[in-house]
């Protein structure tokens, strides 16, 4: 907007346009330079700072801006912290001015007006303005400061609100969060311990005996049970280590391709009905990369799409490019509804829709982002209800 739109409209309209833009990260310097620039039509100053409090008496510049004289010496000149902290002590307007020296350079003759910045009546902040060489701000002057930061307040004030609605509402969401991974990681556990101590007791009975068979089918589940406690409680640990950044990661050059073929080896073991389709684009470029968590992550999506998706076929396809690796996990399951696929790497986090029939800490994809993350690469997901889902990941290479 130029200056003279802006002067053809209301000056609080056009403030508050301005203000507005601090809701925006993108936007919120551009907002006040706009606010410093209407204010200054109709209130001179050579250096404007807004404060705002930051735990106890200490104030924090937000913003600051040089506009006159003492642009090109800023760095050196009075900028006004300690009236702004005077204005919020005693709420009201402070002014100061210098002692009359005529010869004196005019940078070296600060006058400056603060105004607190409050919402309730409770100051949080202060805005202050710098004049050199005078002259001293008028009663008029005064009450139009006052007015630029009452309108100052309102938005400073809202922004606030916001923020500590939506720190609220992370908090409480976190705590849901919580409180139902405690309800399923409770059900979880008891499931494995309930088959390992009941079928534990079969075997141990003293009034009948098992067949050979019989015996080694109970041995299969309580071996079996055993793992999956054991990869629970894996989970669990990493996911702790994680959160207090203790997660050790050693890296070396790897060949994700290796890795897959591995990781699929090994599925087929345990999930011989699952069809893996792998599709390489030579040549795989390496990656600086832990290959012990890479795999990790590798079984991890494996594992989910034996489990959310066990009658598709899992194509996995890996190529460099732009130098990335970039891998893909597709398969035409029952997919993600749109509502949880925002959340899909949340911690706890599972899909209701699916948790009745299948197992799950929802701490499995969490981990896989953390990790892939910390390889300073990137993880997502596109998915279609009724379609199936694709995980995508992109690596970056090894720097040869």
């Amino acid at each position: 907007m130029s200056s003279q739109t802006a002067m053809e409209e209301s000056p609080n309209l056009y403030l508050l346009r301005s203000l507005s833009k601090l809701h925006r990260p993108d936007e919120s310097r551009s907002g006040m330079d706009d606010f410093t620039h209407q204010v200054r039509l109709g209130l001179i100053f050579d250096h404007l700072v807004i404060y705002k409090k930051n735990g106890g008496e200490n104030l924090e510049p937000v913003y600051a801006r040089a506009v006159g004289r003492g642009r090109s010496a800023e760095a050196d000149t009075a900028w006004g912290d300690s009236i702004g902290s005077q204005a919020i002590q005693n709420n009201r307007a402070i002014t100061t001015h210098p002692p009359q020296n005529s010869e004196a350079d005019r940078l070296d003759r600060p006058f400056g007006l603060a105004i607190p910045l409050s919402h309730n009546n409770t100051p949080f902040g202060a805005v202050v303005m710098i004049r050199f060489g005078g002259p001293n701000y008028s009663l008029i002057d005064i009450d139009q400061a006052q007015g630029y930061a009452a309108v100052l307040s309102l938005v400073m004030g809202n922004k606030r609100l916001q923020d500590q609605v939506e720190l609220l509402t992370q908090q409480n969401r976190q705590s849901n969060l919580q409180d139902n991974f405690i309800s399923t990681i409770t059900h979880e556990l008891r499931s494995p311990l309930g088959f390992i101590k009941g079928f534990a007791t079969t075997l141990l009975r003293s009034d009948t005996t098992w067949d050979f068979q019989t015996q080694q089918e109970f041995l299969k589940i309580i071996d079996s049970e055993t793992d999956n406690l054991q990869d629970l409680i894996d989970n669990m640990l990493d996911s702790a280590r994680l959160q207090s950044n203790m997660l050790e990661m050693h890296m070396q050059p790897v060949r994700v391709d290796s890795l897959i073929r591995n990781v699929t080896a090994r599925t087929n073991l345990h999930h011989p009905d699952l069809k893996i389709l792998l599709e390489l684009t030579e040549p795989i470029k390496f990656v600086q990369a832990d290959p012990k968590r890479l795999d990790q992550v590798f079984e991890n999506l494996i594992n989910n799409s034996s489990k959310y998706a066990p009658q598709s076929p899992l194509w996995i396809t890996i190529k460099s490019e732009n130098q990335q690796v970039i891998l893909q996990f597709r398969d035409e399951g029952p997919g993600i509804p749109a509502e949880s696929l925002e959340k899909i790497f949340w911690r706890f986090f599972r899909d209701l829709n699916s948790s009745k029939e299948t197992r799950g800490s929802g701490l499995g994809l969490y981990i896989c982002k953390q990790i892939i993350d910390a390889h300073h690469g990137e993880i997502s997901v596109e998915s279609t209800v009724g379609e199936g889902t694709k995980f995508t990941i992109l690596l970056p290479v090894l720097d040869e």
